[in-house]
């Protein structure tokens, strides 16, 4: 155990008190989902309950079987009373992500996303970002490891899929750090489970937008843009994005979807193009919130200020409008 991470576990660990009620709360996706596991871990001998919600829907497949197979005990935040909870902890987010995340004030922060600033934290918070790792689950190891916490399969297998999704099989966004914690972890890992939960099947209602994204998409300067209507879940997009990525030649994905009033524009590069954080942030941040990494990143826009900053509505402007952005000429 380095210095710096010991002092970094006390310094968490003084955030708590013996008759804390702590919630964990999570956009749910492996990272997160791992995270929240290993924070639950690490609190429960001194705290009085630790209680793990996420803010979104989950549906993807991959997301569900990880929540069913390893007992992830996650409670959505439309079921969460906050007046019975005395410290709040955010994990691979930042307040400034969501902004169903604003209606809580955060005791700690544990992030592997560009800082996004103070706001929504108590005086006192615990901070503990670092947008050079790969993921918050690296961070999560170097917290267990600190405790001298063995973790349980389930817990490690979680966190195995953490890392393994958040750098993609570490071809992107990883650190000396992350492969590091990749070894230790994986030694406790059960590889059958996590090879369930990495192959779970997409359900047969996804085809249909996966057809409305072929059917709509644009294809140009190596780059395919799919407005795909409304959807029942923004996790859609991430799976359209995703597999459109693996078609030859393309170097950039980008898939948008209106779910809850809003616009949601999912970024895939190939690593090696313009950083696709920063690209997002430039084009969608005078409307709505966006950010990412160099190879992914994500966009939420109110549709009315879409509709208002732009002038489009329908679906065909939308598109449109999203390949103008993307493959000016």
């Amino acid at each position: 155990m380095t210095p710096s991470v010991a002092k970094k576990i006390k310094s968490f660990y003084d955030r708590f008190k013996e008759d804390d009620a702590v919630l964990v709360l999570i956009n749910a996706d492996p990272d997160a989902i791992a995270s929240a596991m290993a924070v639950k871990q690490l609190l429960q001998q001194h705290v009085d309950r630790v209680t793990l919600s996420h803010i979104n829907v989950i549906e993807r497949p991959d997301n569900i079987a990880m929540v069913n197979l390893l007992n992830a005990g996650l409670v959505h935040v439309d079921r969460i009373k906050p007046k019975r909870f005395s410290r709040f902890v955010i994990l691979d987010s930042q307040p400034s992500h969501n902004e169903i995340f604003g209606n809580f004030t955060f005791d700690a922060v544990i992030d592997h996303h560009p800082d996004g600033g103070n706001s929504n934290l108590s005086p006192k918070a615990f901070r503990d970002i670092r947008p050079e790792y790969g993921a918050t689950s690296t961070i999560m190891i170097e917290y267990l490891k600190a405790a001298s916490i063995e973790p349980s399969y389930k817990l490690a297998t979680a966190l195995y899929l953490g890392i393994k999704t958040d750098t993609s099989d570490f071809e992107r966004n990883a650190l000396v750090e992350d492969v590091r914690a990749f070894q230790f972890i994986y030694q406790y890992t059960n590889t059958h489970l996590a090879r369930r939960i990495e192959q779970a099947e997409l359900k047969p209602e996804f085809l249909k937008y996966i057809s409305r994204a072929l059917t709509r998409k644009t294809i140009r300067k190596n780059k395919i843009i799919a407005h795909i209507g409304y959807v029942e879940n923004p996790d859609i997009c991430v799976i359209i994005a995703d597999f459109f990525m693996r078609i030859h030649s393309m170097k950039w994905s980008i898939v948008s979807g209106i779910y809850d009033k809003k616009l949601i524009v999912v970024l895939r590069n190939d690593g090696v193009s313009r950083d696709a954080g920063k690209t997002a942030k430039k084009i969608f941040d005078q409307i709505g919130s966006a950010g990412g990494h160099k190879s992914m990143a994500r966009a939420e826009l109110p549709m009315d200020v879409f509709a208002r900053e732009t002038g489009k509505k329908t679906g065909k402007d939308i598109q449109a409008w999203l390949v103008q952005q993307f493959t000016p000429h």
